[in-house]
């Protein structure tokens, strides 16, 4: 669970004034570089300190490269924005093929170095999935491994500022498997495409049916929402050869999840 620490930046040392008879004076503060040694769990570790009214004192960059935690400088709300604990974990896309479920807190990094927070996620159950279940993905009802075995695409996050709303397009690989399975499954009930127990090929022996995890960015791809997988199948049955590319991607806009969108181009 991403715990975010927001510290406004008022007077970062501060100041001592003292006032005598209607003259103030400012103190004078004196910081000397610290030999006093530190220990994390037990070990040493190199960071520099600095004495300052006998206290020792460290840079906040520093310690979060020792401790775990993110420091950076907000410009806009002009505070120092400190990321703790699981959020530092969680900071970073999936990069393989298991379920992730939004967290409020959970903050993913984007293509552009971005940091997107997520804030709501009240729709992800609600509207996400909501004409089919989805508690699992779909079991094989033939030999998948006779099939094609395209590769599974990097993981990605873009980030977009539109009409002054951020949005986040998170690629979402889970449910690209989905998409996967449910076309290996009609490709095994098709008879044009499985025949006597294994998948028709063309006459230079190359399947009927080529399969990609991803779409060209010039490619014009059907897109539907939410998921139903009848919008796979009725598309295969209507021309089942063919080269079919799809992919799936979780949509937000300010921070609240909207939807997973479902792409597919077939040629």
């Amino acid at each position: 669970m991403k715990k975010k620490l927001t510290f406004f930046v008022g007077l970062l040392l501060g100041i001592a004034l003292v006032t005598t008879t209607g003259a103030a004076a400012s103190a004078v503060i004196q910081a000397t570089l610290s030999n006093h040694p530190v220990r994390v769990n037990g070990e040493y570790v190199d960071i520099q300190g600095y004495l300052i009214n006998g206290h020792n004192h460290y840079q906040l960059r520093d310690l979060g490269e020792l401790l775990g935690f993110d420091v950076e400088w907000d410009a806009k709300a002009r505070c120092v924005s400190i990321t703790t604990g699981d959020a530092v974990e969680k900071s970073e896309v999936q990069t393989d093929d298991t379920r992730y479920i939004p967290v409020v807190g959970d903050v993913i990094t984007c293509s552009d170095g971005y940091r997107y927070e997520i804030k709501d996620v009240s729709k992800w159950n609600s509207s996400m999935f909501a004409s089919e279940a989805t508690a699992a993905l779909p079991s094989p009802t033939c030999d998948w491994s006779l099939l094609p075995q395209p590769d599974l695409p990097a993981a990605e996050s873009r980030h977009f500022t539109v009409g002054g709303k951020e949005y986040l397009f998170m690629r979402n690989l889970y449910e690209t498997r989905r998409m996967q399975y449910t076309l290996n499954n009609a490709i095994g009930n098709n008879p044009q495409t499985w025949v006597n127990g294994k998948p028709a090929t063309m006459a230079n022996g190359q399947p009927l049916v080529r399969i990609n995890l991803s779409i060209p960015e010039d490619a014009h791809a059907y897109s539907f929402w939410p998921w139903r997988s009848e919008q796979i199948t009725e598309l295969f049955d209507s021309c089942p050869p063919g080269e079919y590319s799809m992919e799936a991607w979780d949509v937000y806009c300010d921070g609240a999840f909207r939807y997973t969108e479902y792409y597919i181009h077939v040629k």
